[in-house]
């Protein structure tokens, strides 16, 4: 059974909600993201979202697209992550991993290549925010025969695409809390939860929310009604404002413990 499969399982037996941390691989440095990643799952990170730095993201907001940027100048590529995944795994951490990544970048690694590098470094998970469900049928098929779940993005302006968009989906819906790019925000649209009611409707697959949650009291809200919820922008900020610290051998640990408490408190 694919991981992120099992995971999600096991965390409806004991009636728990997935936490899903975002990093920017390569930001600040590859050994960092390394040790960022342990510190993830030690606070109680259930998967991860890995995101390939891209330099013309669409649905980034400004937090991620500095990350990015960042990591760019540190020549990172979708090869780079997934070695980081894999040194992840050497170091110990069991959780699952979520490819999250543009689509050009794909195309550029080309799909045979791709996917066997997916299956080589045990990704569970795939997200292509810029890929509509009308051109993913290919990628799909090849994802399913390389065991990685195609993981299907729902927006709220998506109304009668739902059906269509979670028909052919794995692993689980990652449901757009808000309209616009990622970023922290101190409130969502008017309707949120009844927009994932409506596509909770749709599928038996569990359902995660994201774009936008912040703090642990916005975790608490949609831990009541969703099977998982993504924190991006608010645990890249926190890297960004330890780099000082984690660039300091003599505070690196210091910084690390700095981005696990934020984390752990999202978890209590």
């Amino acid at each position: 059974m694919n991981l992120m499969d099992a995971t999600f399982n096991r965390l409806r037996e004991e009636k728990k909600t997935a936490l899903i941390p975002f990093l920017t691989v390569g930001d600040p440095d590859v050994e960092t993201t390394v040790d960022i990643i342990r510190e993830l799952e030690e606070a109680g990170a259930d998967m991860l979202e890995l995101g390939v730095p891209y330099s013309d993201p669409l649905a980034d907001g400004p937090v991620i697209q500095r990350a990015s940027e960042r990591a760019l100048q540190n020549r990172i590529t979708i090869r780079t992550c997934l070695e980081v995944a894999d040194k992840a795994r050497e170091a110990g951490v069991r959780m699952p991993f979520i490819l999250f990544t543009y689509y050009n970048p794909v195309l550029q690694m080309g799909m045979e290549t791709f996917f066997a590098a997916l299956q080589q470094y045990g990704i569970s998970g795939l997200i292509i925010p810029d890929l509509p469900v009308e051109e993913a049928e290919e990628l799909g098929r090849r994802a399913a025969q390389a065991g990685v779940n195609l993981v299907p993005l729902v927006a709220p302006t998506s109304d009668t695409r739902i059906e269509r968009i979670v028909r052919n989906a794995h692993g689980f819906i990652y449901c757009v809390s808000s309209l616009g790019v990622t970023g922290e925000r101190a409130s969502f649209f008017e309707g949120v939860e009844q927009f994932i009611e409506s596509v909770k409707r749709h599928t038996d697959l569990p359902v995660a929310i994201g774009f936008g949650i912040s703090n642990g009291e916005q975790v608490k809200r949609f831990s009541r009604i969703c099977d998982g919820v993504v924190v991006g922008s608010a645990i890249v900020r926190q890297v960004e404002e330890a780099i000082p610290l984690l660039g300091d051998p003599s505070r690196r640990q210091e910084g690390l413990l700095q981005i696990r408490s934020f984390v752990a408190q999202l978890r209590a």
